[in-house]
């Protein structure tokens, strides 16, 4: 087994069915028994519930029948339609359900050995972040010989309520599956990244052009391996599981299983004269009740449509909870979707790939300011910072930056009534290019961009960002709570992520004979105007140096203006508070660069912290010779190191 593989319980597959195998007995699972602690934690199930094996159900069991497909499963009496929709997604990958079904073919019935049959099965699950082994035994809930839960439509495959059972086993009971999301399974079959979009919010089924954008996302997603399913919010005027008048049930999750465009009309070489439809299909997890609209499986629509192209499109004409409809009737009628992408970061793909980097991360609560980590969202103004500080580089002139934040399973905790989502988001700052120490107060920074903050488990956002260092800091919505979180952040090229934990410089034996820091000072040159000319075209190539002591840094060249907006930041602990520093601004040239002017500062914590405009000048003291052009600067210094 990998060792990236944790053990749940620390229960081992091939040991257990070994044993079993030796005892001439079949597993009974002592994690999760075959009793009513397993089912419920409040509510029990109306009549007595017997727990049988497959054996006793039928008289051929199989783990699967004819393969694994998305129309294997069915939703018991349980409220978990969105493990089932995910279950249908799951089915439609085989790379991904051969993840969570590990080593099939050992795991399956057989005929021709039934001694080595143990009655054991194992399932993994993404955790947290790690790939986590369930085993279950093969005793399952039923009533009058019937499974009570999510089962097949062929009555001796059981590969959906095994897997259900090692999933329930993880949350705690059947019960903890009473109510979910569909993304949060999937992210747990696959280690997707989540993202939740509000069809409604977005106006998708009002403006066209957000409309096409959308499907074309959808399409790429569903293309490259991604799980999709959707489902209409219950709503004070609504009830949970009430259909519409078009056949669709409302608070019940959906699984999207094909995303096409198809094409109406004739088509020859020297002629296209065919209508485009966009179009996409869905499966109810009970099986049946459909989508009854333009498209439905008995509409008039598919006259249109060549018996060879409903064949290539799947179209079936039975009650079997599977249906089509068009994009746009989809986007009216749903009102929020859930997108799980499979982000690409293999090396040796024709898709793009990503630069994945992941920290695990706890909110936690201490009475110490320098030590709290759970200060609340960014409404907290006195608190907000005293959370955890993640850095980050956008090494790119522009880089689109995929972030994924994840709070902890809370389904373990519903018996003792704590189960929801606590509200969380995140906050993403630009800062300054050498920052290395935690932020203890915004001044120069620049807030880029808030995630929504809602109790969801994962909160997902996509930014292109701007060239420069970047500061995310995930919050709960209020301060004082506690609880773990795990942060996934994909860039074009490596980020460089890692925790601030540090407040300040380290004072070390070094620091003794060397000196240490007395003064913080935070500059941001905001642009640099009136240079002078240096091409024939009448323009420069400007940046901007700032030097300190033995540091210098540098911004980004700015081309062809003698005005230039640079926005470079940049941070110093000094040692030597009489040493100014310098502000310099040069020319970039092929073969020698060419000072253009310099501002000399003292930034002392007295001196002005608002924004100053400041005369170019040439080397030498502060009353050097005046040279064209000026810059825009702030200033902030301050004797104590974590003020800033």
């Amino acid at each position: 087994m990998s060792s990236s593989v944790q053990l749940f319980r620390d229960q081992k597959y091939h040991e257990l069915k070994e044993q079993c195998i030796q005892q001439k007995q079949l597993f009974e699972d002592p994690e999760f028994p075959a009793s009513d602690e397993s089912l419920f934690y409040q509510s029990a199930p109306p009549r007595k519930v017997e727990w049988k094996r497959p054996k006793d159900l039928c008289e051929d069991p199989h783990l699967f029948v004819n393969g694994i497909s998305s129309h294997d499963l069915h939703q018991g009496t349980l409220g978990n339609c969105w493990f089932v929709a995910a279950c249908s997604c799951l089915a439609l990958r085989k790379t991904l359900w051969q993840q969570v079904i590990p080593d099939f073919n050992e795991q399956e019935w057989d005929p021709k050995k039934p001694k080595k049959y143990a009655g054991i099965f194992r399932f993994r699950f993404w955790c947290f972040g790690k790939w986590t082994e369930v085993v279950v035994d093969d005793l399952l809930p039923t009533m009058d010989g019937k499974l009570i839960y999510c089962h097949s439509n062929m009555k001796n495959e059981f590969w959906s309520a095994l897997l259900e059972k090692a999933y329930a086993k993880l949350a705690g009971s059947y019960e903890a599956l009473d109510g979910g999301s569909a993304a949060d399974a999937i992210v747990d079959f696959t280690g997707a990244v989540a993202e939740s979009v509000d069809l409604v919010q977005g106006k998708y089924g009002e403006i066209i052009s957000e409309q096409m954008k959308l499907f074309e996302d959808l399409l790429k997603v569903h293309k490259r391996g991604g799980l999709i399913s959707c489902y209409i919010a219950v709503s004070s005027s609504s009830t949970k599981e009430a259909e519409t008048e078009m056949g669709l049930v409302i608070g019940h999750a959906y699984s999207v299983t094909a995303i096409r465009k198809l094409r109406l009309g004739e088509r020859s070489i020297f002629s296209f004269n065919a209508e485009k439809l966009f179009m996409i299909r869905l499966r109810n997890p009970w099986g049946k009740r459909e989508w009854n609209g333009a498209w439905s499986d008995n509409s008039e629509e598919w006259k249109k449509v060549s018996n060879s192209e409903r064949k290539s499109l799947g179209l079936t004409l039975e009650n079997d909870g599977e249906f089509w409809m068009t994009f746009e009737d989809w986007c009216k009628n749903f009102t929020d979707v859930d997108i799980c992408r499979i982000v690409n970061t293999s090396y040796f793909s024709i898709h793009k790939t990503w630069e994945k980097k992941m920290m695990c991360g706890a909110w936690a609560k201490s009475s110490e300011p320098l030590l709290n980590r759970s200060g609340g969202c960014f409404d907290n103004k006195e608190t907000f910072l005293q959370n955890p500080q993640y850095v980050f580089d956008v090494k790119k002139t522009e880089d689109k930056v995929l972030v994924s934040l994840q709070q902890e399973d809370r389904r373990k905790y519903k018996k003792e009534g704590k189960g929801d989502s606590i509200p969380i988001g995140f906050e993403i700052f630009k800062v300054e290019d050498n920052r290395s120490y935690r932020l203890h107060k915004l001044t120069v920074q620049e807030r880029t961009a808030t995630s929504p903050y809602i109790n969801t488990r994962t909160v997902f956002l996509r930014r292109i960002l701007k060239q420069g260092r970047y500061i995310l800091i995930p919050t709960t919505y209020h301060p004082g709570i506690i609880t773990k979180f795990i942060l996934r952040l994909f860039t074009d090229v490596p980020s460089k992520l890692r925790e601030l934990k540090a407040d300040k410089p380290k004072i070390t034996c070094w620091s003794l004979l060397c000196g240490y820091p007395r003064r913080v000072t935070q500059v941001k040159i905001h642009s640099a105007e009136g240079l002078q000319k240096q091409d024939r075209s009448g323009g420069a190539d400007p940046y901007v140096l700032i030097k300190c002591e033995n540091q210098t840094m540098r911004s980004p060249v700015q081309h062809d203006t003698t005005s230039a907006i640079f926005n470079t930041q940049v941070v110093f602990y000094r040692k030597n508070t009489d040493s100014p520093i310098i502000i310099q601004v040069w020319n970039s040239n092929v073969l020698c660069d060419q000072f253009l002017g310099q501002a000399v500062l003292a930034a002392s914590p007295s001196d002005p912290r608002e924004q100053q405009t400041l005369q170019l000048r040439g080397r030498g003291s502060r009353e050097a010779a005046e040279m064209p052009g000026h810059i825009t600067i702030k200033v902030f210094s301050s004797d104590d190191l974590v003020e800033l």
